[in-house]
């Protein structure tokens, strides 16, 4: 039956209504996914950046940086990123508008971790050979001095006052606690086998810290600066040296951690206030670096010896995809 010229004109007109809205509704979902943001992966072999869309979960560029690239952080105002480069001992602050260096300065010998201060004007690092804590001015990148620490220092973390430092020595065992207007350690804690990374409750009162190889995280009391409780890691099937805990982080109110496992390829989900794993979620090789998403609905883990970083679901704590990055991927930072 051959349709009135009225309803045929009224058919064409819907049918492009609906095309349209199909284009503006995927034109949408398009700005949403890049309205996420994107990550930056340190690739330790490549000296260069993995840029990850957070929207499509894929790579999206590099960006060339120092000789070793590693630890990395974003400054006050979430304008540069600075990153520690081992080999070429220097850090390289990149502007994250236009993913270009603009400068690059001193770190002393081997770099390792480092902090920013809260005004982002002094960067306070540790180098690994000389056993101290540097401190360097951001905007000349003079170094101002250094503070003597236990061997092999690794962790640096400061207080949100600004403080006081925490610094993991590797070696010794201990968590120095640094008084930086002395410029002086001011306390040794005793922890677990090789600390190695930092994580503070909100209100500061509760210092984790990660030790690799005791398949633990020690728990301290900053006020009474001392181990209140240890947490032990188990994965079935795998053997307790396995066990290598480095990156951990908190979600925002600071009920809920997460911890990489290392050479157990997995990463633990943590209750905080009980002190209990949760969940478990098999990822990559060496699980290493952790970091979530604004949302706290996405964890982005970097897995040091499969070359890639695995998206896991918190709600379901479910890995979702793992994507290839650069060799030997070391810390991820989300910018959103």
């Amino acid at each position: 039956m051959t349709m009135p010229p009225r309803t045929r004109r009224a058919e064409r007109a819907f049918g492009t209504l609906g095309r349209l809205a199909v284009a503006a509704t995927l034109a949408l979902a398009g700005v949403a996914a890049s309205a996420q943001g994107f990550a930056l992966v340190s690739s330790e072999k490549d000296h260069a950046l993995t840029v990850l869309d957070l929207g499509t979960r894929s790579v999206s560029g590099t960006i060339p940086t120092c000789k070793r690239p590693r630890h990395m952080r974003i400054a006050p105002g979430a304008k540069e990123l600075f990153v520690a480069c081992g080999d070429s001992a220097q850090a390289d602050v990149i502007d994250l508008a236009t993913r270009r260096s603009l400068r690059r300065f001193s770190l002393g010998d081997d770099p390792e971790i480092f902090d920013l201060s809260p005004d982002g004007r002094t960067l306070y690092v540790s180098n690994e050979e000389d056993a101290e804590l540097g401190i360097v001015d951001v905007a000349s990148g003079k170094r101002l001095g250094a503070i003597k620490v236990g061997e092999e220092p690794e962790g640096v973390l400061l207080a949100p006052d600004g403080k006081t430092a925490y610094v993991t020595s590797e070696v010794a065992n201990l968590v120095h606690v640094v008084d930086l207007d002395a410029r002086k350690v001011v306390a040794d804690i005793q922890v677990g086998k090789r600390p190695r990374r930092f994580a503070l409750t909100p209100d500061a009162s509760q210092l984790w810290v990660s030790n690799e190889l005791d398949a633990s995280v020690s728990i301290i009391d900053t006020r009474q600066r001392r181990v209140v409780d240890t947490l032990r890691f188990e994965i079935k099937g795998a053997r307790r040296e396995d066990i290598t805990p480095v990156g951990l982080t908190m979600n925002r109110d600071g009920t809920r951690a997460f911890v990489g496992l290392g050479r157990a390829n997995h990463v633990a989900f943590v209750d905080v206030a009980t002190r209990k794993t949760t969940h478990t979620v098999l990822v990559g090789k060496r699980a290493w670096s952790v970091a979530l998403d604004h949302a706290e609905r996405t964890l982005v883990v970097v897995n040091g010896l499969s070359d890639d970083v695995t998206f896991v679901d918190v709600p379901s704590a479910k890995a979702l995809v793992s994507v290839k990055v650069g060799r030997v991927p070391h810390t991820v930072v989300l910018v959103e």
